[in-house]
């Protein structure tokens, strides 16, 4: 008697055993390198990485003793790549495209392993696609490295749950440790690792070597935490509380999630699975509900009382949505298996046309000027078009000198009127400021002054050398230019009657 083949043994036999890692990781190096330079523009946090990762070794140590120490490996990282390739914005923005790729195919491994091959080509696709991979794909920051890392590490841990042995909860602690040193709050991922030890009824081996790696984790990052803790209220003082949009955001996306959740857990009856219910799926749905909701939720609500919450800072939580729409996708392909291909062909070719249709406005979005704060270079160009040689230069507020620091060349030809020490002698990031009377009496020696300032309606810093800076402009110069670029204006000042010169 001749046996039919399960569509699980199918699917065995159509798809490589690689296949889970490397078309999700092919797929999201090609939607990384599509429209890398994004067209030629930089934001201020990119604009740090550059021109700290720029510094010396020494200058760089200095730094983090003083500030910044939680992106202090991703620094030393991007220090590295400069010495060996200066590239500009690709060199910039490269590790990070790699590190999506990389983490990409740690889903894609990671679903292979709990729900199978297609499953896991499926969720390593749908994490590759996702607008907010492609946005911090293409950012020359830390947060894709830490995906990465954190992604490995899930799948470190779920082997460690089946070996007999050590060596992959070594693994994990190592991982997780980079995660955490690359950014520290990566380690929040131990809530989601822990729930879902609690909701398999994980014997007390697997606990105690769960707790011991994961104590070592923990014992990795106490300096960093220490040091960090100092830096704190000047690294995150400019964070509010959540806002209504973040809580609504997340609460849509957790309550998406615990809909695939809950559908995942059915058998085909409709009926809650339980003995039906195959345990990969079911640690699928516990880890990945976990690493969808803990990481953020836990900071939001630490944030009603010390604010410390921005996305990007937990956007490895989106590993785990990324899972369980990827298993939800193979359970419907599967459950529609029977169709003749007269009607499968058709339906496939739609649902590809609409998910383009959705995704592709969210694709070009994120690799615009606009999908950031600001751009460094449209400020630096537009003071390349409007300074001469030796004019001053003024910073409202004096953080806005970032803008300028990662253009060197341009910088040194300006007389920057406020500065007191410059970054790298002052240990910090944008330089430190003379005092206000100070200010006031360079302001008044100088005759042309370019100011770069944060669009109209923007808050104004109150201390002192702020409130000088705009009111000797106001009283004594007039203003001759002014250009408005994404997030930035940049304003000519002379003074009064001498603008046509």
């Amino acid at each position: 008697m001749t046996r039919t083949a399960s569509p699980r043994t199918t699917v065995r036999a159509a798809l490589p055993a690689v296949a889970p890692a490397a078309l999700p990781a092919a797929l999201a190096l090609a939607l990384g390198l599509w429209g890398i330079g994004r067209r030629d523009s930089m934001w201020r946090d990119e604009s740090v990485t550059h021109q700290v990762a720029h510094r010396s070794l020494g200058d760089l140590g200095r730094l983090l003793g003083h500030i910044d120490a939680v992106h202090g490996l991703y620094y030393l990282l991007m220090h590295a790549v400069f010495a060996l390739w200066d590239g500009g914005v690709l060199a910039l923005r490269l590790p990070s495209v790699l590190a999506t790729a990389l983490a990409a195919a740690g889903v894609g491994v990671t679903g292979a392993r709990l729900a199978g091959r297609r499953a896991g080509v499926l969720a390593g696709t749908v994490f590759a696609v996702l607008p907010v991979t492609q946005q911090y794909a293409q950012e020359g920051r830390s947060y894709a490295l830490v995906t990465a890392a954190v992604t490995w590490a899930t799948y470190a841990f779920l082997r460690g749950l089946d070996a007999p042995g050590r060596r992959w909860w070594a693994g994990y602690a190592v991982l997780l440790a980079v995660a955490c040193w690359l950014h520290e709050f990566a380690a929040l991922a131990l809530t989601a690792y822990a729930l879902t030890l609690w909701r398999l009824g994980a014997p007390r081996r697997t606990w105690r070597r769960w707790a011991l790696a994961s104590a070592a984790v923990l014992a990795a990052l106490l300096p960093l935490a220490v040091l960090s803790a100092r830096q704190a209220e000047g690294q995150l003082g400019w964070l509010g509380r959540p806002s209504a949009a973040m809580w609504f955001q997340y609460a849509a996306v957790a309550a998406v999630c615990a809909l695939l959740a809950r559908w995942l857990l059915r058998d085909g009856t409709g009926e809650p699975g339980r003995g039906g219910a195959a345990r990969g799926r079911v640690t699928l749905v516990r880890l990945g509900l976990g690493l969808a909701v803990l990481p953020a939720g836990l900071l939001m609500t630490v944030s009603l009382v010390k604010p410390w919450y921005v996305d990007r800072y937990v956007i490895y939580g989106m590993t785990g949505a990324a899972l369980l729409a990827g298993a939800a996708l193979d359970r419907a392909v599967a459950g529609r298996a029977r169709w003749r291909r007269a009607v499968r062909v058709p339906v496939a070719c739609l649902a590809a046309v609409a998910a383009v249709a959705v995704l592709l406005p969210w694709s070009l979005a994120v690799r615009s000027p606009q999908s950031r704060k600001d751009d460094a270079v449209a400020v630096s160009r537009e003071v390349r078009r409007l300074a001469r040689p030796g004019d001053g230069v003024l910073f409202l507020p004096a953080r806005r000198r970032e803008w300028l620091l990662s253009r060197p060349a341009l910088y040194a030809r300006l007389d920057d009127l406020a500065l007191s020490g410059s970054p790298a002698a002052s240990a910090t990031l944008q330089g430190t400021e003379l005092p206000a009377a100070e200010i006031r009496r360079r302001i008044l020696a100088a005759d042309r002054i370019v100011a770069l300032a944060d669009p109209p309606g923007q808050p104004l810093d109150p201390y002192p050398q702020e409130a000088v800076k705009r009111d000797v402009l106001h009283r004594q110069f007039e203003v001759c230019a002014r250009v408005h670029v994404h997030g930035a204006q940049v304003l000519r000042y002379a003074r009064p009657g001498r603008c046509a010169r």
